[in-house]
């Protein structure tokens, strides 16, 4: 897990910024209010299903640990293993969750999030402009 961290962070490195367009990726996010809530304790910012957890404040957070929400066991242990979410490391989950989390474990991981979102950059520039401050 360490590795491929330190590889994703030299690659942003050597190519630049992250390119995604957070004002695009605000209204992307309405593929995900299905599942997601984006608030800030009761600052709701978009109301959205329970599926997933709260997706508030989830760049710079450890994979895993949103407090009350029950996730998959491989997610959890990537999260334990190190993983803290990125920009570049989110949306690459986005476009396939359960081969983002093998590739992480180097095992048969499962994921519960089924839905695969391709070119979620925007999505992740988004959620990286909401923080708790």
């Amino acid at each position: 897990m360490k590795l491929f961290a330190l590889s994703a962070a030299a690659l942003i490195a050597a190519t630049g910024a992250f390119a995604g367009d957070a004002g695009a990726g605000e209204g992307d996010f309405r593929k995900c209010k299905s599942c997601h809530t984006l608030a800030n304790g009761d600052d709701v910012i978009i109301k959205g299903g329970k599926t997933g957890p709260n997706l508030f404040g989830v760049i710079g957070r450890q994979a895993g640990t949103v407090e009350g929400f029950k996730y998959g066991a491989d997610l959890v242990a990537a999260g334990e293993a190190g993983l803290i979410w990125d920009e570049e490391l989110l949306a690459t989950y986005m476009a396939d969750p359960k081969k983002f989390l093998s590739e992480q474990l180097g095992s048969a991981a499962k994921s519960k999030m089924t839905f695969k979102m391709k070119g979620g950059e925007d999505v992740a520039a988004y959620l990286a402009s909401l923080s708790a401050e």
